[in-house]
């Protein structure tokens, strides 16, 4: 199998992971008027599509900041697909009865549709990683925190005024108590199938 090139466009992942304002405006100028449209014009409002933009660039900023996005394709065109889709999902939520959608262009960027299949398995993964962690005890969400911010396990030990040990033993039991909510629950099953 070929290796894919990252493509050019990478500079707005890597501006989003950094959080870049610079990076940021350019991607509030160059690709959001395009997606507000779209929502416009099937069934939304300019706040609807405010908050589709918001979700879809948090959701890049978590991809990209655990450094699972390689871009390959135009964004414009992976970031307009994420959107459209999110979009859509919101609709069929929200009706009982069929959406119609003005489509005026179906993508034309497998790469895109790859990519975005990708971005929302992350997000079903992301999204049931975050449920189940709600489900942890505070201590345990604190120690895994604080693991995760401060540089080594010494440091969150004496952050949270134990021994290095028991920070150990902890860690390791509030990881499996962890992982196995996220196996237990039934969205588990079927992430881990696709």
């Amino acid at each position: 199998m070929a290796a894919t090139t990252v493509h050019s466009d990478q500079i707005y992942i890597e501006g989003l992971a950094n959080n870049d304002s610079e990076v940021i405006h350019a991607i509030y100028k160059k690709f959001v008027p395009k997606v507000v449209h779209y929502i416009k014009s099937n069934s939304g409002d300019a706040d609807k599509a405010q908050d589709v933009v918001q979700e879809v660039l948090i959701l890049l900023f978590n991809q990209a900041k655990a450094q699972q996005l390689q871009l390959t394709c135009p964004f414009d065109a992976y970031f307009f697909l994420l959107c459209k889709r999110k979009w859509l999902n919101e609709l069929k939520k929200h009706s009982n009865k069929g959406v119609t959608i003005k489509d005026e262009q179906p993508s034309i960027h497998d790469a895109a549709d790859e990519m975005v299949v990708q971005t929302e398995h992350f997000d079903e993964k992301q999204q049931l990683y975050d449920a189940m962690f709600q489900k942890l005890g505070e201590k345990c969400q604190e120690l895994i925190k604080l693991s995760f911010e401060l540089p080594s396990m010494e440091q969150v030990a004496e952050k949270l005024a134990v021994t290095y040990g028991y920070v150990r033993k902890k860690k390791s039991l509030c990881i499996g108590q962890l992982t196995q909510l996220i196996q237990e629950n039934n969205r588990f099953k079927s992430i881990k199938n696709t």
